[in-house]
């Protein structure tokens, strides 16, 4: 399946088929694929909290407009940002940076020192703007990810952050909920699997320059 069929072949779901479970090899693959996503200077203010527990997933759903999807599908993927982006969070980074490519400090201290001033004349609100960004970074690259592995995924932003951090235990790990993406394969009967897609005419989404 090459990647725009596979695009044509994702949808939002709308009812998961809750015996099918993902077997532990593309559960991999979607781990894999959070971690390598693209983000602002490469810091990964982002978790990815994945839940497999269907008691679990029952009481969220009660926080998450009721939707089904929320129970049924096979794992529930939660996507967080850090609470805690300062000085100390940007200097581990480069730490990483020094033990993985062996860059010299005095190589990386310049822009290490610029980051941390940078953020530093942040307010927290701005920071934490800036990190929920990189959330629908990672969820567009997971979406395009589920498709090609033919993982069926519903991406939301109908649930109750609040709820979730308490049910959660989020604010204990410094983190805070963003988005929800349940993930899994979708029930047979589910008539939306059927539906055209509506988009724009390309000429109206794209314009080329040259």
């Amino acid at each position: 399946m090459n990647i725009i069929k596979a695009l044509e072949w994702r949808y939002a779901t709308k009812k998961f088929d809750p015996n099918k479970a993902l077997p532990k090899n593309k559960l991999e693959i979607l781990k894999n694929a959070f971690n390598l996503t693209a983000t602002s200077y490469g810091l990964q203010p982002v978790k990815l909290l994945i839940i497999n527990d269907r008691a679990l997933q029952s009481k969220l759903k009660e926080h998450s407009w009721n939707q089904p999807q929320v129970e049924d599908a096979s794992h529930l993927l939660v996507f967080c940002v850090e609470q805690n982006i300062g000085a100390d969070y940007i200097k581990k980074y480069f730490e990483r940076v020094k033990n993985i490519r062996n860059t010299p400090e005095k190589v990386l201290e310049p822009f290490q020192n610029f980051l941390i001033e940078d953020f530093e004349n942040k307010t927290a609100e701005e920071i934490q703007q800036w990190a929920e960004k990189q959330v629908y970074l990672a969820m567009g690259n997971l979406l395009t990810v589920c498709a090609v592995e033919n993982i069926d995924a519903c991406p939301m932003e109908g649930f109750s952050s609040e709820t979730y951090d308490k049910l959660l235990n989020l604010n204990e790990k410094h983190l805070r909920s963003v988005l929800v993406m349940p993930v899994g394969y979708r029930a047979e009967d589910d008539m939306f699997a059927e539906f055209k897609k509506v988009r724009k005419p390309m000429s109206d989404s794209v314009v080329e320059l040259s």
